[in-house]
C-alpha cells in the first residue's frame, strides 16, 4: 500500500511538531517547511525539513507538489510587525494554495483562529457567509485567507477546509504562553502578576487537537467548511491559575496587578457542534489532566 505523503508548513512550531509526531505513527512520509531548522526538543529523525518561506512565491519550483495532504501551520509570532503577518498568513497561505490548485492534494487545510470572529458573542459558531470585520492585523490576515480558500473550493473545486482553533496547550510548548508561564512560576512557588482573571477562555489539549486534524484529513464531510476546534468548556482565567497553582503544589498569583488590554474580549470560545457532527470528534482530555500531563513535562525541564 501507498504510503500518505503529508506537507506540513510551520512542522518546527509547537502544533506542527506534535501533528508530524504522529503522522509519523500512522506511518504516513512527512515534509515540514519553516524558514529555520527546529530546535533540538522538536526535531524529529524520520521528517524531511525544508527552509522555505511561503510568502516568497518564486521559491516554491524547489517543492514537490506530489503530496495527499497539506496543512498550513505557518505563523509569525511577533505580532508588532504587520506587514511580516500579512506575508506570512495571508500572502503565505494564497502562494500555497495558488501552487497546489491542479494538483491531486486530496485536503489543503488551513489553521485559523477564533480571532477571526472578532467581538462575536460567545459561544461562536461557524457561518460561512457571515464574515465580519477584526481589529487585528493578524485577525485581519487569517480571515481573508478564509474567503481566498473558500472562494478557490467554490470556483475550481479546492479542497480547502478551515479549522479555527481557540487556545492549545500542552508539552513542548512555547514557555511565553499563559498555562506554560503559569506552571513554571507554580513549580518554582514564585510570586508572579496576573491580570483580575475574570475572562473566560477555552483551552484544549494538543493530542485532542492533532486528532481532530487527522479526522478531518481522513473524513469525506468537512472539503469547504469552516470548522471550530476547542474543548467547549469555558474557564476563566483566574480558575485556570489557581488549577495550575493547586496541581502544581506552588505559585502565588497576584491578582489584579496586570491590566488588560484595550481590545482585550471579555468571553471568547466555541459552539463545537459542528466539529462533533462532521468530524465525528469529541475532545477525549479533560482539563484537569492535559494540566498534569503538561505540568510534568516542564518539572522534567527543570
Amino acid at each position: 500500500m501507498k504510503k500518505r505523503k503529508i506537507l506540513i508548513t510551520g512542522g518546527t512550531g509547537f502544533i506542527g511538531y506534535h501533528l508530524a509526531k504522529k503522522c509519523l505513527k500512522l506511518n504516513w512520509k512527512v515534509d515540514s517547511i519553516s524558514t529555520k531548522l527546529p530546535s533540538i526538543r522538536r526535531k524529529l529523525k524520520k521528517v524531511n525539513y525544508i527552509i522555505l518561506d511561503i510568502s516568497k512565491k518564486n521559491l516554491f519550483r524547489k517543492l514537490s507538489q506530489d503530496y495527499d495532504y497539506v496543512v498550513n501551520l505557518a505563523g509569525y509570532v511577533d505580532h508588532s510587525k504587520s506587514n511580516q503577518i500579512v506575508k506570512t498568513h495571508f500572502k503565505g497561505c494564497k502562494n500555497l494554495a495558488n501552487y497546489f490548485l491542479n494538483t491531486e492534494i486530496k485536503k489543503f487545510v488551513q489553521i485559523g483562529s477564533s480571532i477571526e470572529y472578532g467581538k462575536e458573542k460567545s459561544p461562536q459558531k461557524e457561518n460561512n457567509k457571515k464574515f465580519k470585520k477584526t481589529s487585528s492585523v493578524y485577525g485581519s490576515a487569517k480571515l481573508s485567507s478564509t474567503k481566498y480558500l473558500l472562494n478557490l473550493k467554490k470556483k475550481y473545486n479546492f479542497p480547502s477546509v478551515i479549522l479555527r482553533l481557540y487556545l492549545i496547550y500542552g508539552p513542548n510548548q512555547d514557555a511565553n504562553r499563559i498555562i506554560p508561564i503559569t506552571i513554571i512560576n507554580s513549580v518554582q512557588n514564585n510570586k508572579f502578576d496576573c491580570s483580575k482573571g475574570k475572562q473566560l477562555r477555552d483551552f484544549l489539549y494538543i493530542d485532542d487537537l492533532i486528532n481532530a486534524i487527522i479526522k478531518t484529513l481522513r473524513g469525506r464531510n468537512s472539503v469547504g467548511q469552516i470548522i471550530n476546534i476547542g474543548s467547549g468548556k469555558p474557564i476563566s482565567i483566574k480558575k485556570l491559575i489557581l488549577n495550575i497553582c493547586r496541581l502544581a503544589k506552588g505559585g502565588r498569583p497576584q491578582f489584579g496587578k496586570i491590566s488588560l488590554r484595550g481590545d482585550e474580549i471579555d468571553k471568547l470560545y466555541p459552539n463545537i457542534t459542528k466539529s462533533t457532527k462532521l468530524l465525528n470528534w469529541k475532545p477525549k482530555i479533560s482539563l484537569k489532566n492535559g494540566l498534569k500531563k503538561t505540568i510534568k513535562y516542564f518539572k522534567k525541564l527543570k
